[in-house]
């Protein structure tokens, strides 16, 4: 890889973070200019990982207006967590059938870093639950399958950022208990129908709020530039 991909790629990594855990909320304008001094980089470094983020439908490149974070409408949320129940039952009946020993061991390392993340009640808990998905995706070895779950469960981020009750971390984290229970079980009914309601429970706490408060994005960039 080379310097310029590298530094594109830490870009690309990290306004992903800070999108998924919601602190660049849907919406937010996002400079190239602000971006690259922020993270030390070239403004080509910064658009690689934009058009990058834009391929995954979580930012938005618009002619003459520059990118934003996207801002998913209540009906394509609504197509969205219908594609999303489709694609992860099909993660569920891929997994009661080949998930070994080493899979259950790392999902249940997952749930424990969701646990030790309830303390923060807020952006890594948040991240962490819609990474536990991914990690159900990837362990069915199926690249296309992954891809396509990592980039639902971004956009469901989004629509939980725009229209989201309180975040429920440990409701979440007792549910992913139950779904790798119901994986050990091999019952794919049961496995299938925790996963659904699971769902359901995600869907359930996205409710229209437009009393959204507009973020510091100079604040923002400047904590996760040094992560990086």
């Amino acid at each position: 890889m080379s310097e310029k991909s590298s530094r594109s790629e830490v870009v690309y990594k990290l306004l992903r973070q800070a999108i998924l855990e919601q602190a660049l909320r849907p919406g937010t304008k996002l400079s190239e200019d602000t971006i690259a001094d922020h993270f030390k980089v070239s403004r080509t470094s910064v658009r690689a990982a934009l058009v990058r983020l834009n391929a995954e439908g979580i930012v938005d490149l618009r002619a003459n207006k520059g990118a934003c974070v996207a801002e998913p409408t209540l009906e394509e949320a609504r197509d969205i967590f219908a594609l999303r129940r489709m694609l992860e039952a099909e993660v569920i009946r891929r997994l009661v059938a080949d998930l070994d020993a080493a899979g259950v061991k790392r999902l249940q390392q997952h749930v424990r870093q969701e646990e030790t993340a309830l303390t923060d009640h807020g952006p890594l808990s948040i991240r962490l639950a819609g990474e536990f998905h991914i990690l159900l995706a990837e362990l069915t070895g199926s690249q296309a399958l992954t891809r396509f779950v990592r980039e639902i469960v971004s956009r469901c981020s989004l629509i939980l950022a725009r229209f989201a009750r309180l975040h429920s971390p440990e409701c979440a984290v007792d549910e992913h208990v139950q779904i790798i229970r119901a994986l050990q079980s091999r019952d794919t009914a049961t496995a299938e129908r925790i996963m659904l309601e699971h769902l359901d429970a995600v869907e359930l706490r996205a409710e229209l709020d437009t009393d959204k408060t507009e973020p510091d994005i100079s604040a923002i960039l400047q904590r996760y530039a040094r992560k990086g």
